[in-house]
């Protein structure tokens, strides 16, 4: 385990740093923010460019069994500001990605294609498959290369993403675009009347924070404590835009795309919404809340009820002090949607046939970090599991002098479920299926997780410079 010694100079040395890059900051950067911080409580209206809708990605195959989708990762320019243009990297476009559908049962062909100068990979970010699919840093796609896995669809109906996963360079990628949504759907999603007409009432939400330069560029500026926070927000690629809706049920499928900050979403008039989903799918109820803690990696969906207010009416989703988009509420159209009372059966793993309790240590901050006390080597194998079984992890974020700070734990190749946090009974948000779950500092979460696939998986903190730093160990399913 790395000493307090060597974490205290870590620390003298990141304030000596973050001082420097606050000033460079003041000069260098584009400053997003020309309205007040300060929203109230009340309904307000900022402007904002209209919020863009990713496309959904075609399948290239006729058979309704099996899907063929072609992503090809590539640079481009992206106009952020007006008359500006930004170098950005995206998914068969400039920033971003589409979006792919799939249906439970389904055979899935994937045909990733890497157009970019350096090599890059493409994780699944959720899905449950086997290690040679799962796109980690053990399936490098070389520039020039096609990569084409193929996997069956065995999970239910859920919102997942995707994004690099190569070893040096995940966090630039990520940061400078390369990210989509991955969504499964099954009969019972198909039986739900809540909100599915994507695009329209089903409306994806991408949340990114970034920081400018003067000329447009991307400022990816390493904070040694706690990752690459930006000072602009983006949902789907544009700053703090303004979707109009009508006077209806509303459903939001929002990722945290940030490379490592926690959004703490809230509408600005406090009024409640109702959480249906997390990571793996389906909550077994709505969940009626004011505010949605989400970290990096994370996802939720959400529905808001639209009909309470009136034409004209605009209101601000926002994360603390930080706008992250408006909603104008338009016109009283017929709405045969509901937000049911019951969703779906969330079957418990069997904790009498956990094979194993395992403990799992998160520590440290900016490069200064490590897992079980080990930074990641990808020539070792840190732990080993047979095929189906079931095992309880704890995992705990260590406190340091400073107090520490929190990190998303993410498993690849699976979905868990949270049994505690600090002994205590989980959140009902947090109580299906998921892969990505936060850890404060001084917290303990214990999970109970199934591994079904053979293979190589990652596991890892979700702030995307700490897994490049080493807080990343893997496990090998027999």
């Amino acid at each position: 385990m790395l000493s307090k010694k060597w974490i205290f100079v870590s620390l003298l040395i990141s304030g000596v740093v973050l001082i420097s890059v606050g000033l460079v900051g003041l000069f260098s950067q584009i400053n997003p923010f020309d309205f007040p911080d300060d929203f109230g409580g009340g309904i307000i209206d900022r402007g904002g460019r209209e919020l863009p809708i990713p496309v959904l990605l075609a399948d290239e195959n006729e058979d309704e069994n099996i899907a063929d989708y072609r992503i090809i990762a590539k640079q481009g320019q992206s106009n952020f500001y007006k008359d500006v243009l930004t170098p950005t990297l995206g998914y068969n476009g400039s920033f971003l990605g589409p979006v792919i559908k799939v249906r439970r049962g389904e055979l899935v062909n994937m045909h990733v294609q890497n157009d970019l100068s350096d090599t890059t990979s493409v994780h699944w970010h959720g899905l449950e498959v086997g290690g040679l699919s799962d796109g980690g840093p053990h399936q490098v796609i070389l520039p020039g290369e096609v990569w084409q896995p193929s996997f069956v669809i065995d999970q239910p109906a859920s919102t997942l993403w995707f994004h690099p996963h190569v070893i040096g360079s995940t966090a630039t990628q990520v940061y400078y675009g390369l990210a989509g949504l991955l969504l499964i759907e099954d009969e019972f999603s198909d039986s739900l009347n809540i909100p599915k007409d994507y695009g329209v009432n089903d409306i994806p939400l991408i949340i990114q924070d970034r920081s400018f330069r003067r000329d447009g560029s991307f400022d990816y500026s390493l904070n040694m404590m706690d990752g690459v926070v930006g000072d602009t927000i983006l949902v789907n690629g544009a700053i703090t835009p303004t979707l109009t809706v009508n006077q209806v049920n509303m459903r939001f499928r929002i990722l945290n795309g940030a490379n490592a900050s926690n959004f703490n979403l809230e509408l600005s008039n406090r009024d409640d919404f109702y959480q249906i989903a997390s990571d793996g799918g389906f909550l077994e109820k709505p969940v009626k809340r004011d505010r949605l803690f989400i970290s990096p990696g994370e996802r939720a969906e959400i529905i808001v009820d639209f009909s309470v207010y009136k034409e004209g009416d605009v209101i601000v989703l926002r994360s603390g002090n930080r706008r992250i988009m408006s909603f104008v509420v338009g016109k009283k159209i017929e709405d045969t949607t509901e937000i049911p009372e019951t969703l779906v059966k969330v079957e418990p793993l069997d904790v009498s046939k956990v094979t194993a309790i395992k403990t799992i240590e998160l520590d440290g901050m900016g490069h200064m970090v490590s897992l079980n006390g080990r930074q990641f080597d990808m020539d070792r194998i840190d732990d080993n599991v047979q095929q189906g079984a079931i095992e309880i992890w704890e995992i705990t974020t260590l406190r340091t002098m400073m107090g520490g700070m929190g990190h998303p734990f993410h498993i690849h190749g699976t979905q868990f479920q949270v049994l505690s946090r600090n002994g205590k009974e989980p959140s009902e948000g947090e109580k299906g299926f998921k892969d990505t779950v936060f850890v404060g500092a001084g917290e303990t979460v214990r999970i109970i997780v199934q591994f079904k696939h053979k293979g190589i998986f990652m596991y890892h903190c979700h702030i995307l410079e700490h897994e490049e730093a080493g807080m990343m160990g893997q496990l090998e399913v027999e």
